[in-house]
C-alpha cells in the first residue's frame, strides 16, 4: 500500500495560480493528494481540489476573474480595519463551493489564520469553508479581518506561508511543500508609502518563512518554488506564466513524488 501525500499550499496572492498549474501536473501524472492544507491563496486553491474541482475548472475560473469581481470598497475604510468589504468575494466563494462545511469535502482539508486579538495562529477544518477561506485570505489593510468565534481574524500568511505541518498533523506520510513566493529578491526603490509597506511585509515574511522551512526540513519531503520572475502578488489580473510555472514545477516532480509515496512506511 502506498503512502498518503499531503499537499501543503503556500501564501502568494496572484502569485498563488502556480497552484492550479501544479495541481494539473498531478492530475496528468494519476497523483491524487489523501490531505491538503493552505494558507491565505493556498487555502483558496486547497479547498477548491479538496472540493472536487479539476484544475482546469479553477484556470476558467481565475481566467474570467476581473478586479470588479472581488473589489468592494465600503463607506469610511479607514475606520473599519480594511478598505474592502467581504460582500463580492464571498458571493464568488460561495457559487463555487456551493456553501459547503468541511464535512463536505472529499478530501480532508485545512487551512490557518491569524486571531489578532490573540496574536495565534488558528487552523480550521470544521464548520463553513467559504468563511475559513475569507479569513485565511484576508490581507491585513485590503481586506477587513473575518470575525469568527470571538476572534478577529487576518491572512494566515501573516504567521504562517506554508502550512507544512499542519498538513502532517493530519496523517499525510508524505508532505510536498508549494511556496509559490520563494525568497525575497532584490527590488527597486519603492516608488510610494504603499509599495514601502508591502516590500517591508515581503522581507520579514520571507525571513520567517525561510526560518521554518529549516524548522520543518524533516517534516516536509520536498520543499518546491515555481520560478516566475516579474509576476506580483500584489495583482488582481490573471498571469498564464505563473500558471506555466506551477505546471512546469509539478510536471519535473512528478516521478519524485510518485517514488516517495511508493516507499515503504
Amino acid at each position: 500500500m502506498r503512502k498518503t501525500l499531503g499537499l501543503a499550499l503556500g501564501a502568494g496572492g496572484a502569485r498563488g495560480v502556480a497552484h492550479i498549474g501544479f495541481l494539473k501536473a498531478l492530475e496528468e501524472n494519476g497523483i491524487r493528494p489523501d490531505y491538503i492544507s493552505g494558507s491565505s491563496m493556498g487555502s483558496i486553491v486547497g479547498a477548491c481540489c479538496a472540493k472536487g474541482m479539476k484544475a482546469d475548472d479553477m484556470k476558467e475560473i481565475i481566467q474570467k476573474l476581473k478586479a470588479n469581481d472581488i473589489v468592494d470598497i465600503g463607506i469610511l475604510p479607514l475606520s473599519k480595519l480594511g478598505l474592502m468589504k467581504w460582500t463580492k468575494t464571498r458571493r464568488l466563494l460561495s457559487s463555487f463551493l456551493e456553501d459547503c462545511q468541511f464535512s463536505d469535502l472529499k478530501i480532508p482539508f485545512c487551512c490557518v489564520a491569524v486571531d489578532i486579538r490573540s496574536g495565534t495562529l488558528q487552523v480550521f477544518s470544521e464548520g463553513s469553508v467559504t468563511d475559513a477561506i475569507l479569513a485565511s485570505s484576508s490581507m491585513p489593510t485590503v481586506f477587513r479581518p473575518v470575525e469568527k468565534d470571538g476572534m478577529l481574524l487576518v491572512d494566515g500568511g501573516v504567521l504562517c506561508r506554508v502550512p507544512v505541518r499542519q498538513v502532517k498533523k493530519m496523517g499525510a506520510d508524505v508532505v510536498v511543500a508549494v511556496d509559490v513566493l520563494g525568497p525575497c529578491l532584490p527590488s527597486d526603490k519603492p516608488s510610494n508609502m504603499i509599495s514601502l509597506i508591502t516590500r517591508v511585509y515581503d522581507i520579514m515574511d520571507s525571513a520567517r518563512t525561510a526560518d521554518e522551512r529549516r524548522k520543518t526540513r524533516r517534516i516536509a519531503d520536498l520543499w518546491l518554488e515555481p520560478d516566475m520572475p516579474g509576476v506580483s502578488q500584489y495583482t488582481v489580473k490573471y498571469h498564464s506564466s505563473a500558471y506555466d510555472a506551477g505546471y512546469k514545477l509539478g510536471r519535473e516532480n512528478a516521478d519524485t513524488i510518485k517514488a516517495l509515496l511508493k516507499e515503504e512506511a
